[in-house]
């Protein structure tokens, strides 16, 4: 299978922004044996401003555009530094691609990223994705990095996304709020009734939101990618995901 796997901010990191290094390692541990099982692996991974947080010692997340943006310059570094050590240990090679709005409405530029993307796969290597966070200027512009994987999965054909996340995937109520909220196995189609479920941001470093997974989900589903939501505490299941086992929730089409 071609897999895109997205690691949001929380996954990565301590709510203080600094690097949680056990999940990080068992993250890249686990996708490298995935990858060596013969999966083509994609990350779209967050966190560049949440660790540049913590790397310059701030007191919270910047509000200001060049607060962001100087934060996620300090902590792309950090990201890709860690990322390269890491899966370098298991003998992956990993590529650096960050991207604006303009590499996927213009369509010599789309063009352009695919055929890289492809052509990373074909080298064997690992290619990790973030939006361009020090030169963009809405959130931070494609919208989130939730977005962002579901038009990466489409770009590029992929079989399925996994949206690693703060939650084990979508309820019917907020389970923060309400002990009665039950996890809702899978979803065919995103419709009033699901869009309602949605709510904020969960974590203060990121940006995203059940809102945005699901438009993330829509956007699958229109080109027949199948995505999961699942608890990015958890790095373990990703092998139970790789297997076709159910974990969290599942968005898909297909039949039964």
């Amino acid at each position: 299978m071609r897999i895109v796997v997205k690691v949001g901010t929380s996954t990565l990191a301590h709510p203080s922004g600094h690097l949680n290094i056990r999940r990080v390692e068992n993250l890249c541990k686990i996708i490298s044996d995935i990858k060596n099982a013969g999966h083509e692996i994609i990350l779209v991974s967050s966190g560049a401003i949440g660790m540049g947080v913590g790397k310059l010692n701030l007191q919270q997340r910047p509000t200001d555009i060049p607060g962001k943006q100087a934060a996620a310059a300090v902590g792309q570094c950090e990201l890709m530094y860690t990322y390269d050590k890491l899966f370098g240990e298991f003998h992956h090679t990993v590529a650096q691609l960050l991207i604006t709005r303009e590499d996927v409405v213009s369509e010599k530029r789309h063009d352009n990223f695919r055929n890289t993307i492809n052509r990373l796969l074909e080298l064997s290597a690992l290619p990790i994705i973030n939006e361009n966070d020090t030169v963009a200027i809405d959130e931070i512009v494609i919208g989130d990095n939730d977005t962002l994987a579901a038009i990466v999965s489409e770009s590029v054909k992929a079989d399925l996304l996994v949206l690693m996340s703060d939650i084990n995937g979508l309820y019917t109520a907020d389970p923060r709020k309400d002990p009665n909220a039950q996890l809702i196995p899978r979803v065919e189609r995103i419709d009033d009734s699901i869009l309602a479920l949605a709510g904020g941001s969960g974590s203060s470093l990121g940006t995203g939101g059940m809102t945005t997974k699901l438009q993330a989900a829509k956007i699958c589903l229109e080109c027949g990618c199948d995505m999961i939501i699942t608890n990015g505490s958890r790095p373990e299941d990703l092998y139970d995901i790789a297997d076709g086992k159910s974990v969290g929730t599942l968005f898909s089409e297909k039949s039964l």
